[in-house]
């Protein structure tokens, strides 16, 4: 297996603006972190201090307090990060497939996006429909339970395992939506039908890189925290309430890094092996029965491109017939 991890750090560095813009988002995102659960911290110590509120109701509110930040975080991640994130890959894709930086590859990305996608819910269908594939088709090609019966002290590590794999497909599914930026003289549906058969003859080196790297930065985050445990501790040496805002500030550096460069990152790394690797492979119906033996949600796949190459088909027919019948000359 051959990892590509020199040449996408190259490319990594070369699209630096949208990693910066990528720092700033997810700085954006770290300060509203911090600002939102230190003022509702701040407030439930204050109220537990002066007796006004009972410990299991504080906990309450904090779950419910909790659920709201995640279903704003879900939506903002859906309308701003998915713009934003795949402005980036159609920049990766440029890069890996001709070799050359857009001059102002912000402005390049989000007219690919514009010109690909008609908003943020029809991404988000086709990425989420291609993740239901990917994520399937890993599950089924890398069975772990015969491991387990037969050595059941690897029971935790099988469990780090799994859930690696369950998160490579929110990688995957990211270079296959560079694969349908490359390809804008097919539909969306039938380039992402073509991306996943592509990863489907090259799921190998791809998934293994992809293993490899999201264990690494399993690694790399509890490094993190471990070397930013110390200021959560000063901020602690002065009171239970800057203890806890110390953990927060904590946690919202660790989710700038993450959202800034370290998803970005391992993004670029993905994409540029998946796209190198099937740079050469062509779909077939063969690797299409493959997948489809192994993924239910394939057929959903297939059926949307397979609509849609009906419409244009359809759409063309029309055009033809509206056109003037010349008289020969």
């Amino acid at each position: 297996m051959k990892l590509h991890f020199v040449k996408a750090t190259g490319v990594f560095l070369r699209t630096l603006p949208f990693v910066a813009l990528r720092i700033a988002v997810g700085a954006l995102f770290g300060i509203l972190t911090v600002l939102y659960f230190g003022v509702i911290g701040w407030l439930v110590l204050t109220l537990l201090e002066a007796g006004t509120l009972s410990g299991p109701i504080a906990g309450v509110g904090l779950v419910i307090a909790t659920l709201i930040f995640l279903g704003v975080m879900r939506l903002a991640r859906r309308y701003v990060l998915y713009l934003v994130a795949a402005g980036h890959i159609a920049v990766i894709a440029y890069i890996v497939d001709t070799g050359e930086t857009p001059s102002n590859q912000i402005a390049f990305g989000t007219n690919k996006v514009k010109e690909n996608f008609a908003g943020a819910s029809a991404l988000f269908v086709v990425d989420q429909l291609v993740k239901s594939v990917i994520r399937q088709f890993n599950s089924t090609v890398i069975s772990l339970s015969n491991l387990v019966s037969f050595v059941p002290t690897l029971g935790n590590i099988l469990t780090v395992l799994r859930r690696a794999i369950a998160l490579a497909a929110s990688y995957i599914d990211e270079a296959i939506l560079a694969h349908v930026f490359l390809n804008e003289d097919q539909n969306n549906w039938r380039a992402a039908r073509d991306g996943v058969v592509l990863y489907g003859k090259t799921w190998k080196p791809v998934l293994a890189s992809t293993l490899i790297i999201v264990l690494g930065m399993y690694a790399v985050a509890f490094a993190m925290l471990l070397a930013l445990t110390p200021l959560a501790a000063v901020f602690g040496g002065f009171s239970p309430t800057f203890e806890v805002l110390g953990w927060v500030v904590v946690g919202g550096i660790a989710l700038t890094v993450y959202l800034g460069v370290l998803r970005p990152w391992v993004k670029t790394v993905v994409i540029t092996t998946f796209l190198v690797e099937s740079r050469d492979a062509t779909p077939d119906s063969e690797t299409m029965d493959f997948i489809a033996n192994r993924s239910k949600k394939f057929e959903e796949l297939v059926a949307n491109a397979e609509a849609e190459k009906s419409d244009d088909a359809l759409t063309g027919e029309v055009a033809e017939s509206e056109l003037p019948n010349e008289e020969p000359i």
